[in-house]
């Protein structure tokens, strides 16, 4: 039996679970740049390329938009499930999909207008690519609602644990993507219509294949139009505002730069960098897998007002997440010729060269940027607004901007890279400071460096915190609850039940839930004394039981039978069951 960090290793799996879920979803705009560069850069030419890339502004603001909306109804979502409050549940959840409903209808509305009116003069003034820009720009139009309401439902299955659908959806979009593609420009020659065209399609298909669960009354969010709080929109909004700041800081990053490179490189340089970009979001999806998974388990641990798991999180992120992006990022610098290669296969061209740099530079951004997206993470969902919106305004625009200003005269276009790679390393020196400012030293911990409120979740003296791995351990678990009540001064009798109480439940966790699938399992227990409450609380990562639905069945059965969930139900004040993102968690008040 293990009474320190006890969360720690079945957050570290939970985590790690999710993750290749989360990192699919995150593939699939990536998977989209990826087969249009390469038909654009083999079928079409080097001016759809800057096509693509001149793209990339609009479509950052669109995602920063739909950032926002996912930021904030998965942050809500997620508090309201660690309070286990279904009304506000749902109606969070409904409120998400109409907003980011009418948000998708005024994008494209505008993006059609836009291309037929050659109202893009703003975006480039190349006579020769502005045509081939527009027709871009209408294919993209068609693909605008199912992307913005296909990454919503995402967020909202892996909520669920039904990931599985996540991953049927993404699979049949690239095949999709990839044949239309093939289909439209290649053998119809449809050109830079015909390359976004296929991706709007493909998108169609991504958000109808998650739809499906939505509309068959199994899944555990319901969307209701009527009868909403319309208030919970704005709480939405503010909470997922801080989040999006910097994709929307992104957009005007993306204009200046283009500018920069058209100034200073030619379009040449827009081509090389969407490439490598377009490349590289396949690796960037990684990144924001991570970012995604521990999102959802920051959002229930502030809802819970857990500070162990809260803090776990930041250390799984800087122990397991960055050394892995290390490694990956290597790798991808030593193929960068072979990668651009499927590209540019003439050396001579300078968008080769350029691009074969942008693959060996970008990639060290990477692990640092899992840092500063966790921190600000952490910051949108604890309302530390200053900071989500001074590290946005940084890593977002002014640092990559204006090093990259500084240095293109006499750098070229390895400015630009060079300008990322600069951001990426001010971004921790700037969160150890603002640490050091609120704490008044230098940060010594991760509470520290996080900047955790003192009076947040509930001190050490207050909780007792257990692992339990095997039956033998359970006999255990009643003394030690037993004896931290008695210690807290909890009458004798409120102690015993409550050591009763644990121990017959995690007693039947380890019974019948340990190897039914043949994975090592867990229970983390935590009992709480505060305020006179004595609050139990079991998590394990077994196949989903919940016992109250078990109790309600063995109402009518021999009184002999179900014993123990009997006893706990007839002796707590309270018993509440979750799954939360595949955990099983049961909460019992005494």
């Amino acid at each position: 039996m293990n009474n320190n960090g006890s969360d720690a290793r079945m957050l570290t799996r939970t985590l790690f679970r999710l993750l290749p879920i989360q990192v699919l979803l995150a593939a699939v705009g990536a998977v989209n740049g990826i087969v249009s560069s390469y038909f654009a850069a083999n079928f079409v030419g080097i001016d759809a390329m800057s096509a693509v890339g001149l793209y990339s502004p609009l479509n950052m603001l669109l995602q920063a938009i739909g950032t926002m909306l996912l930021g904030g109804s998965v942050i809500l979502c997620g508090k309201y499930m660690g309070q286990n409050r279904q009304d506000r549940l749902q109606n969070a959840f409904s409120l998400d999909l109409l907003l980011s409903l009418l948000i998708s209808g005024v994008f494209t509305a505008l993006f059609v207008l836009l291309s037929l009116l050659d109202a893009t003069s703003f975006l480039t003034k190349d006579a020769a690519v502005r045509p081939i820009f527009n027709r871009y720009l209408l294919g993209q139009a068609i693909g605008v609602l199912p992307m913005v309401l296909g990454n919503q439902l995402a967020a909202f299955l892996s909520l669920e644990n039904k990931g599985g659908r996540t991953i049927a959806a993404t699979v049949a979009y690239i095949v999709v993507n990839l044949l239309l593609n093939y289909l439209f420009v290649q053998v119809l020659s449809m050109e830079a219509f015909g390359l976004a065209l296929a991706s709007s399609l493909g998108l169609w298909v991504f958000f109808g294949v998650q739809a499906q669960h939505f509309l068959t009354g199994r899944s555990h969010f319901h969307a209701a139009f009527t009868g909403l709080d319309w208030k919970e929109s704005g709480e939405l909004i503010k909470t997922g505002l801080p989040g999006a700041v910097g994709s929307g800081y992104q957009t005007g990053r993306g204009l200046i730069l283009n500018w920069l490179m058209s100034a200073f490189v030619g379009s040449v340089g827009i081509s090389a960098f969407a490439t490598a970009n377009n490349l590289l979001g396949i690796i960037w999806s990684i990144p924001t897998g991570m970012l995604a998974v521990s999102r959802m388990m920051i959002s229930v641990s502030v809802g819970e007002e857990d500070r162990q798991t809260l803090t776990d999180v930041m250390r799984v992120m800087l122990f397991r997440f960055v050394p892995l992006m290390c490694a990956v990022a290597f790798g991808i610098m030593l193929c960068a010729q072979p990668l651009t290669r499927i590209f540019y296969r003439d050396p001579t061209e300078p968008v080769y060269w350029m691009t074969v740099w942008g693959l060996r530079l970008l990639p060290l951004c990477m692990p640092l940027a899992v840092i500063c997206a966790h921190f600000v993470c952490y910051g949108q969902v604890s309302g530390k607004q200053g900071l989500v919106h001074l590290i946005s305004l940084l890593d977002g625009i002014v640092c990559v901007c204006a090093f990259a200003a500084l240095l293109i005269r006499s750098l070229g276009m390895n400015a630009v890279y060079a300008a990322n790679v600069i951001n990426g390393a001010v971004m921790p020196l700037v969160l150890v400071a603002y640490a050091w400012i609120k704490g008044k030293r230098f940060p010594r911990s991760m509470d520290e460096l996080m900047v955790v409120p003192p009076d947040f979740g509930v001190s050490e003296d207050e909780r007792l915190d257990l692992t339990v791995r095997s039956i033998e351990e359970v006999v255990d678990v009643s003394r030690q609850i037993q004896q931290f009540c008695l210690e807290r001064g909890v009458d004798p009798r409120r102690a015993l039940l409550a050591g009763l109480s644990m121990e017959e439940m995690a007693g039947n966790i380890v019974e019948h839930g340990f190897g039914k699938d043949g994975r090592k399992h867990a229970v983390d227990v935590r009992v709480v004394h505060k305020n006179d409450d004595v609050i139990l609380r079991i998590k394990d990562d077994c196949v989903p039981f919940d016992p109250s639905e078990r109790q309600k069945l063995a109402e009518g059965e021999d009184v002999t039978k179900n014993i123990g969930i009997r006893m706990v139900f007839g002796i707590a004040e309270e018993v509440r069951y979750q799954n939360i993102l595949g955990l099983n968690v049961l909460t019992i008040w005494i």
